[in-house]
């Protein structure tokens, strides 16, 4: 987390400062609601009495299958303190735009009308919370203290998970990463073309490699001729969102061969998994291919 809730890193939402137009079912009362291009100007209205957290996400994106749950679950437990507003980037160019979003999930806030950067990555739901309990200190000192009112129809039933992901997910939120590594694993030995066991197994080892980490300083720490430090920091900046730079960083290594080149390979199809698609993945499947042929 880099400096969350500095008021003067705050984002110009001054590119979607048009007249608001009618409300549509999007802008329906009710704890988390999904934002667009179109009705986004409204939130900011919504963000002078009651503080909103956005997030922007895309289908394609693993870790926002993860980071999604947690964030409406909180928005649920804290009873309106908060709206939770959900933004899928591909189609809604304008407002990740005026995030200036490089990579998803990122989460922002809406605070007073400004727009104040919080968390990119899939953070566990405890670092979530904190977070969320930091904004609504910083909202109070600001004097935007309304709740919303959460009367809007329920949303359709998620489809209910097979047990051993809901257990796995369980743990991940719990920050038992031990036993959620377990869950995962048990579910590729049943079923080993499980694409998303194997992509939420590759995600919690990430979390368990950082566990106690400081994100900047193992990025700073990163020695060229430490294979383990080029891992490390690569990991880093996965979890900081700088999805490029752990790309560049480990296609460099597995570019130099020696013994750092088949773990940096591992690591980037790690990487891939996690990610699932997009077009920095893509491009990084690219280079890696060019780099080992």
């Amino acid at each position: 987390m880099r400096e969350p809730l500095n008021v003067h890193g705050a984002v110009d939402l001054a590119t979607l400062a048009r007249p608001a137009p009618a409300p549509t079912a999007s802008a329906v009362p009710g704890v988390v609601v999904d934002a667009t291009d179109a009705d986004f100007q409204q939130l900011i209205q919504r963000s002078l009495t009651v503080p909103v957290v956005v997030d922007l996400w895309a289908s394609w994106c693993q870790p926002c299958k993860t980071l999604g749950p947690i964030l409406e679950k909180l928005a649920a437990e804290y009873g309106g303190r908060f709206l939770l507003a959900k933004v899928d980037v591909d189609a809604n160019p304008q407002v990740a735009a005026a995030f200036q979003v490089q990579s998803i999930p990122s989460v922002v806030a809406l605070l007073g009308g400004q727009g104040v950067p919080l968390f990119q990555g899939a953070y566990p739901e405890a670092q979530v919370r904190k977070i969320i309990d930091q904004l609504l200190a910083v909202a109070a000192q600001n004097g935007v203290t309304g709740t919303v009112a959460a009367g809007a129809p329920p949303a359709p039933a998620e489809p209910e998970l097979p047990p051993l992901h809901a257990a796995g997910l369980a743990a991940i939120e719990a920050g038992d990463y031990a036993a959620a590594e377990a869950s995962y694993r048990q579910a590729l030995k049943e079923n080993p073309g499980d694409r998303d066991a194997k992509a939420a197994l590759a995600q919690v080892q990430l979390l368990s490699r950082l566990e106690g980490v400081g994100l900047d300083a193992a990025i700073a720490g990163a020695r060229e001729d430490d294979v383990d430090s080029q891992l490390l920091a690569a990991d880093a900046e996965l979890a900081s969102g700088l999805l490029q730079a752990a790309f560049d960083r480990l296609i460099a290594v597995v570019r130099a061969g020696g013994p750092g080149r088949e773990p940096a390979r591992a690591r980037l199809v790690d990487y891939f998994e996690i990610l699932g698609g997009g077009p920095e993945v893509a491009r990084a499947r690219r280079d890696l291919a060019s780099a080992l042929y």
